[in-house]
């Protein structure tokens, strides 16, 4: 973990030469090709590791984030850790505030604050505002979440939602079987451990904080779901190329355009995945990377409305396209609100909408002004869009959801999924 501005400035530099590195490795010319891949392998290993280190300092940094606490009481270091660069704090700081000296924190930090008395953590807690039971918080209102676990032995089986994952048929159990061995069965056969590891932070967008454990089970369910469709051929290779959005966009003109949606991404090798979320999450959609390396999109169709579909699919797209593959190591899972002061999320909204209507071309549309149906009815014809894509935003922008119901598509997305696999229900 990086603890201070001096780290990222010397982890970016061997960022620099790794990447100059890996550019001479694949350039290199050798007969003994396996071990000119195995080093290839290693310095790739290298940069993914720091380029994860350098993404979550500067989102911690950014302080647009807040850090579960885990069950395991040996992750409170690494909160505090986090809690300091979240607010902004150096090292130096934090010492001042202690009335210590700054050597004193650099020793605490670099060794897990092994050797501090309790007194010392809970005066350190207390400063930094981390709360023993729940999260930290800044400036007293959380604009998201991230959820980390250093090893799935930290997981904590007994809390995972098992009887409603049994109620849904995801797996069974018989009469003289534990319920919980086989909810671990489920979770490391279906996502694996490194699902439960640094190497997979889940953030959270939302002003709910959700059951950690329910958007684990859920996120098995989703991986298990996408697994099937790629052992069914149902998915071609991905490649980066968003050259296609446009012909997605044009599909929201069509009666069935979900579905064909549905279809047009596995074309492009993005598995596309329903699952209504789980008790005690408040999830629209989410993004993430298979162990393979293929684009998940999970979609939980909490709202049943075209409006809803298509911009939580394309938010979902843009944390694809500008985030999970641009080494950013987070699983995505998101509750449309209104957190603008999220970086990452704002970059995604912005996708989503100028994927669908580019700004320069909103501007134009009088149906922002006029907000009757007609005039929404004509923007969208000469836009070749959906009517639902300009209610939608004029809703979402003027946080009114009582004007334009009738245009947003009400009840028509999960019926064109019926039949298909989808737990939609």
């Amino acid at each position: 973990m990086i603890y201070s501005n001096k780290q990222y400035s010397i982890s970016s530099t061997a960022l620099k030469k790794l990447k100059t590195a890996l550019a001479d490795a694949e350039a290199r010319e050798t007969t003994q090709l396996w071990l000119k891949r195995a080093e290839i392998d290693a310095i790739k290993s290298q940069i993914a590791e720091i380029e994860a280190e350098l993404s979550e300092y500067k989102l911690v940094k950014s302080g647009q984030i807040s850090f579960s606490k885990t069950y395991a009481l040996e992750e409170l270091p690494r909160i505090l850790v986090q809690a300091r660069i979240a607010g902004g704090l150096s090292q130096t700081d934090l010492a001042r505030k202690l009335n210590m000296k700054p050597q004193q924190i650099q020793r605490y930090e670099a060794t897990d604050y092994m050797g501090a008395s309790l007194s010392r953590l809970i005066e350190v807690s207390r400063i930094l505002g981390v709360k023993t039971s729940g999260l930290f918080e800044k400036s007293g209102q959380a604009t998201g979440s991230v959820f980390v676990w250093n090893d799935v032995r930290d997981i904590a089986w007994g809390e995972f939602p098992y009887r409603e994952m049994i109620d849904r048929k995801w797996f069974s159990v018989s009469q003289h079987e534990n319920p919980l061995d086989k909810v671990k069965e489920y979770f490391l056969g279906n996502a694996g451990p490194q699902f439960a590891t640094a190497y997979h932070r889940k953030k959270m967008r939302g002003g709910s904080l959700p059951n950690e454990y329910a958007l684990l089970a859920w996120q098995a369910r989703i991986l298990e779901k996408a697994r099937h469709l790629d052992s069914k051929q149902m998915l071609a290779d991905f490649e980066f190329d968003d050259r296609w959005l446009p012909e997605l966009v044009s599909l929201t003109t069509c009666t069935d355009g979900p579905r064909q949606a549905n279809e047009l991404l596995a074309e492009k090798g993005i598995a596309l995945v329903l699952e209504r979320q789980l008790s005690g999450s408040y999830l629209d959609g989410a993004a993430m990377i298979s162990e393979t390396g293929r684009p998940i999109i999970g979609l939980t169709l909490r709202y049943d409305r075209l409006d809803n579909f298509w911009f939580v699919l394309l938010h979902e797209i843009g944390h694809i396209f500008l985030h999970l593959l641009g080494g950013l190591r987070f699983d995505f899972f998101d509750e449309e609100g209104h957190l603008e002061a999220d970086t990452i999320e704002a970059e995604a909204d912005r996708f989503a909408l100028n994927t669908l209507i580019p700004e320069s071309t909103w501007e134009l549309c009088l149906s922002r002004f006029a907000l009757s149906e007609e005039a929404v009815t004509i923007d969208a014809e000469q836009l070749g869009l959906n009517p639902c894509i300009i209610a939608g935003r004029i809703r979402k922008e003027r946080c009114n959801y009582s004007i334009l119901s009738t245009l947003v598509g009400q009840d028509k997305v999960r019926q064109q999924f019926e039949g298909t696999g989808h737990d939609t229900a």
